[in-house]
């Protein structure tokens, strides 16, 4: 990159790097494996016969909990039948026509697959076990307009081992801080397609890397579970957080749309000739013909 841009450098005017897209995890590592689940049992003092019982009240609890916020300040609860409804669509649709400007904007639910525990009663030895399952439970996902993220969404897993995942995006973090500073931009959807001060909005965007993550995941994980210290006084246990996914990309300023437009066409031709479809597949999060079968190749035609 640093190459490209000294190159172009006559037709550059500046650079824009940092965070976009995010994904974090956040889990309860004691309940994320069977070892850990039997602790925790002995621990609170629930039989293994008894965890259903014990799961279903809990996940009760969570559940009236996490949407609370909503029925009090008259947010919208909204069930998703189906899985080719874009919530994020749904979302802004809905901040736009309320007019949304901070804090939660609704909670939409789904049954999504996850992976639980079920208790199992083997036949040979007439014992029951606890054993972790491919299920699906309801989901709850929290779309609000953050302070300092802006627009973001986090869900949590309504069922043990109630797994959260929270999904947020530099440039619009980015966006924030630079109304907060009083910097002129222009932004259509996640790109800015011009900068009043770039080097000013470039340290703003180092700022991100350096922040507080753990203290940020854990505001947000407790707005999704405000009884989650009560659920677990016997046996307290707290978030660990993990990349999922993580994107780093950088905009790159040209003097004007001239410039760019005599390029481009080479960009194009570069891409074509230069990635395979597998490199393609794997940005989009797919699996390619030669991740099945290593001998077998593919290339854009």
């Amino acid at each position: 990159m640093e190459g490209f841009v000294a190159k172009h450098a006559e037709q550059v005017i500046g650079t824009l790097s940092g965070f976009d897209r995010l994904v974090f995890r956040g889990t309860l590592r004691m309940l994320a494996h069977r070892g850990g689940l039997m602790t925790y049992l002995s621990e609170v003092g629930v039989l293994m016969k008894e965890f259903g019982e014990h799961a279903q009240r809990l996940t009760g609890q969570l559940r009236d909990a996490s949407t609370e916020l909503a029925r009090r300040i008259g947010r919208p609860v909204q069930y998703l039948a189906s899985a080719a409804a874009s919530k994020e669509e749904i979302a802004r649709r809905i901040a736009a026509s309320d007019g949304i400007e901070h804090g939660l904007i609704c909670i939409l639910t789904a049954v999504e697959p996850c992976l639980s525990y079920e208790v199992v009663r083997h036949r040979a030895s007439r014992h029951i076990e606890i054993e972790p399952r491919h299920r699906k439970c309801l989901f709850l996902y929290h779309y609000q307009m953050h302070p300092q993220f802006g627009f973001m969404h986090a869900r949590i897993q309504t069922w043990f081992p109630f797994a959260i995942q929270i999904c947020l995006n530099g440039r619009e973090w980015l966006a924030r801080d630079m109304d907060a500073a009083g910097l002129e931009y222009r932004r259509r959807d996640n790109c800015f397609t011009w900068l009043g001060h770039p080097d000013r909005a470039q340290r703003l965007m180092d700022r991100q890397v350096q922040s507080d993550w753990p203290a940020l995941l854990d505001g947000i994980a407790c707005s999704l579970n405000p009884l989650h210290e009560t659920m677990f006084a016997g046996f307290p246990m707290d978030y660990y957080w993990s990349t999922y996914q993580s994107e780093w990309t950088t905009d790159i300023m040209f003097r004007d749309q001239a410039a760019l437009a005599r390029l481009y066409p080479r960009l194009v031709h570069h891409g074509l000739t230069t990635f395979l479809s597998g490199d393609v597949l794997r940005f989009l999060v797919a699996r390619s013909p030669a991740a099945a079968n290593p001998t077998a190749t593919c290339s854009w035609r």
